[in-house]
């Protein structure tokens, strides 16, 4: 291995080569294939490792429960009531106690400025479980999930279409544009991601020969897409913006006749989940149009959102083990 991954953070794939990433995901494959075999892994053992959730989650909290017990950490949930990060207790103070006394943290919140702040002061490796700004443990169980359908990333038409400026377009653009895609964000121009990332993301994709476009006009955005990804239109904390935000994002809904704009019979369908596909939720059932997938694309031979969901456990495990394994 020409690099070395100990001690690092995992905050943004912006701080990562296109071999690290690899690395990361053939580690992820080869983990995953242990655990069919029934093979349990050590590479965690007497390691303890700080769960930090300001936001809820279902994927995040089980993938990381999981990954540390399969390898023999024990994980400790801290809730936003648990603790009192931000309340008596500044971002400064809570990293430098939980870095003598934990192994590793994990933080799943709002504000990115959070998470720089505990790896800045806690002395042992932090991962982000997702911000406002970013998802990186997200993209590559995303990524993994393609190299398991598509065999390859590099040259992979990916389409991102919806809410263009939330913490997965951001992050599956870093990820794309380090990893050599065709990597398109379809979305209202009102949603597009902000210039200056775009233009940091252009840059990366220069040295990949990879390619970033981003546009409103759907058909063009999907055309010949081996990737379809969408995300719920109102992220946490912008339940407020719902209304306007079925409006605006409407046409973009992921459906048969966007599907077959793609041309492409073998389409693969991805969303970080959860999703909204029927009405059976309490906010769907509020909002009947929310739908960002429809029911027949999300229950299709398209759609590997369960496959992807279940990566998330052997990506995270890759990550903790490779910063912070024997």
């Amino acid at each position: 291995m020409p690099f070395n991954l100990k001690g690092r953070h995992f905050l943004s794939m912006k701080d990562n080569t296109a071999e690290e990433i690899d690395f990361l995901l053939q580690l992820s494959i080869k983990l995953k294939q242990d655990k069919y075999a029934g093979l349990r892994g050590k590479n965690l053992a007497g390691k303890n490792i700080a769960l930090i959730f300001e936001k809820p989650s279902t994927r995040t909290r089980c993938a990381f429960v999981v990954a540390c017990v399969d390898e023999g950490a024990h994980p400790e949930y801290l809730g936003k009531d648990d603790i009192q990060l931000g309340k008596k207790e500044t971002v400064k103070d809570t990293a430098r106690v939980l870095g003598r006394m934990f192994d590793g943290i994990q933080f799943r919140g709002f504000k990115h400025e959070t998470v720089e702040g505990l790896a800045q002061y806690a002395g042992v490796p932090v991962w982000n479980g997702l911000t406002d700004l970013y998802h990186p443990t997200q993209v590559l169980a995303d990524f993994m999930t393609v190299l398991e359908v598509k065999g390859r990333l590099k040259g992979i038409q990916f389409a991102y279409v919806g809410d263009g400026r939330n913490n997965m377009a951001n992050s599956l653009m870093i990820g794309a544009a380090k990893m050599g895609m065709d990597f398109r964000i379809v979305a209202p121009q009102s949603l597009f991601p902000s210039p200056e990332l775009v233009k940091e993301c252009r840059e990366f994709a220069h040295e990949r020969s990879a390619k970033i476009t981003i546009t409103d006009d759907i058909g063009a955005g999907v055309k010949n897409a081996d990737i379809v990804y969408t995300d719920v239109w109102a992220s946490m904390g912008e339940e407020e913006q719902i209304p306007e935000r079925i409006k605006l994002l409407k046409p973009f809904q992921i459906n048969r006749s966007l599907i077959d704009q793609t041309e492409n019979s073998e389409c693969t369908f991805l969303h970080c989940l959860p999703a909204f596909h029927n009405c059976e939720t309490k906010l769907a059932k509020q909002f009947p149009d929310i739908c960002e997938v429809s029911e027949e694309i999300f229950e299709s031979r398209h759609s590997q959102v369960f496959n992807q969901a279940e990566n998330r456990v052997h990506t995270i495990k890759a990550v903790m083990v490779a910063t912070l394994g024997k």
